[in-house]
This record gives structure tokens, C-alpha cells and sequence, in this order.
């Protein structure tokens, strides 16, 4: 039926995507979008296929164990790591492509996954969708004319509750944290597990940026304000291990609600 948001769900890279479209309204819209959403389950599952740690055959993890070589990869790879060693200079090293002295892209490329799946569907035509990714969410546009996407963070230490929502039209939120998968972000300058924060979340126009951002800061722990207030076009949300949120100077202009306490 046109007018009737298109939703999907697939579960891919250990997580799960979900896909809400909210302007294919002729029949003819919804074919070429449903296409669409084919060929972003499609790219999300060979992204799976190169970079993720958790499979043996991936590129990734053969390339870490030197089964092969960059040049033998798709050229893709290449480009991958080289954003990701970017990333690494930009952040003095609080993102790392090794955390834990094994390859590990993990922090850059699920971003870069939902904003390849958002590139996909703006190409065919869709102007106003969300992709939701592990947590982290791409929209472009807004649901209908003239309204934002509202998105709720989690407050990490209250299930059930959040601890803000954001709304803007063409909003990047990537969030870092402790609740899903416990300590699991390192600091790659100890090797030890980042504990300063509960949960990092970072806003802004660009995923991949903000992805980099919410694991390099998480790991920065105490620093992370700093670090965040400084970068450009970022804004962010820390819930502390005591529960205490802080915010960068500019969360505000996002923020929906005022952060709970």
C-alpha cells in the first residue's frame, strides 16, 4: 500500500540493522526502494563478509594473520584501513586499527556499514529514512515534511530508561558503551579495558566520524570532554559509572529533552 513506511530488519556483522523509509509513496517508489533495501542487505553482508573479526575466512582476519596481502584484497580494503589510520592520527591514537594488537576495524566500519546502506536507498531515490545499525542511526531527512527524527540514547545504567533524545533532520548518533557487550573497548595505549565512562554517545552529520569518535573518546575516559570539545563538528553525551551525565557545550541544539538525572 503506498503511503505506509517501509521497514525492514536483517541481522548481520553479530548485530542487527533495521531500515525505516518513509517516502516511497507511489507503487512505483516502492519497487525501486524495496530493490534498494535488496541491494543494502546484500552490501551489509559482504561488508560482513571483509572486515569482521569474528569470522576466520574474513579479509581481515586473514590479513591479520598474514594468509594475505593488501595489494591480493579487494581494493576496498585498502581504502577501509586507510580511513581507519587516518582516523588513528586524528584522535592521537585513541582510535586504533589494533586495540588489542590484532587488526581490528571494528570501531570505524559499522558506522561506515549504515552509511553505506543510507548512500544506497538516497540513491534510489529516498530522501527521508533512518538506518539503525547496533545502535548507531543515520537518517536523512525527517519522517514526514518539516518534522526531525526523534532518537532515544539508553542510559546504560537504567534498562528501560534513556538518558536523552535528539532530534534534527539528517542526524549521525553513534553510541559507545558498557550495557550490550560489558567492557569490550580498549585503551590501546594500556591494552587494558576503558572504564572511565558508561557510555559515550557522539551526534553529528557524518557516521564513520562519529563511530570513530564515540570509541576514541570512551577510551580516552576522563578526557573525553576535552577531546570532543575541541573537535569540529561534534557534539556528545557521557553517562559516567556513577550514573552523572555531562555534555559538550553544543549537545543542547540537538537535544529533544533535557538529560535525565
Amino acid at each position: 500500500m503506498s503511503g505506509v513506511p517501509l521497514r525492514r530488519i536483517v541481522h548481520v556483522m553479530g548485530t542487527v540493522f533495521s531500515f525505516d523509509v518513509r517516502d516511497a509513496e507511489t507503487e512505483g517508489q516502492r519497487r525501486k526502494i524495496e530493490d534498494a533495501l535488496h541491494q543494502a542487505t546484500d552490501r551489509l553482508h559482504r561488508i560482513d563478509a571483509l572486515y569482521s573479526t569474528y569470522r576466520e575466512d574474513s579479509a581481515v582476519s586473514r590479513l591479520d594473520r598474514g594468509e594475505v596481502t593488501l595489494d591480493t584484497c579487494e581494493p576496498e580494503v585498502a581504502r577501509v584501513l586507510a580511513a581507519c589510520a587516518d582516523a588513528e592520527r586524528e584522535t592521537s591514537g585513541w582510535f586504533s586499527l589494533r586495540p588489542a594488537g590484532r587488526l581490528d576495524p571494528c570501531g570505524y566500519v559499522k558506522g561506515w556499514a549504515v552509511t553505506e546502506a543510507s548512500r544506497i536507498l538516497r540513491a534510489a531515490g529516498s530522501l527521508r529514512h533512518s538506518v539503525c545499525g547496533g545502535g548507531d542511526v543515520q537518517t536523512s531527512g525527517g519522517p514526514a515534511p518539516g518534522q526531525p527524527w526523534r532518537i532515544g540514547i539508553a542510559h546504560p545504567l537504567r534498562p528501560g530508561r534513556l538518558a536523552a533524545i535528539v532530534a534534527h533532520e539528517g542526524l549521525a548518533v553513534a553510541t559507545s558503551g558498557t550495557a550490550e557487550r560489558g567492557c569490550h573497548i580498549v585503551n590501546p595505549h594500556t591494552g587494558k579495558p576503558a572504564t572511565g565512562l558508561a557510555s559515550l554517545t557522539v551526534v553529528s552529520r557524518d557516521l564513520a566520524r562519529a563511530d570513530i569518535w564515540a570509541t576514541a573518546g570512551f577510551a580516552m575516559g576522563a578526557d573525553w570532554l576535552d577531546a570532543l570539545e575541541a573537535a569540529e563538528d561534534l557534539e556528545a553525551l557521557a553517562v559516567l559509572p556513577d550514573g552523572e551525565l555531562r555534555y559538550t557545550s553544543g549537545f543542547h541544539t540537538y537535544m529533544a529533552t533535557a538529560p535525565a538525572r
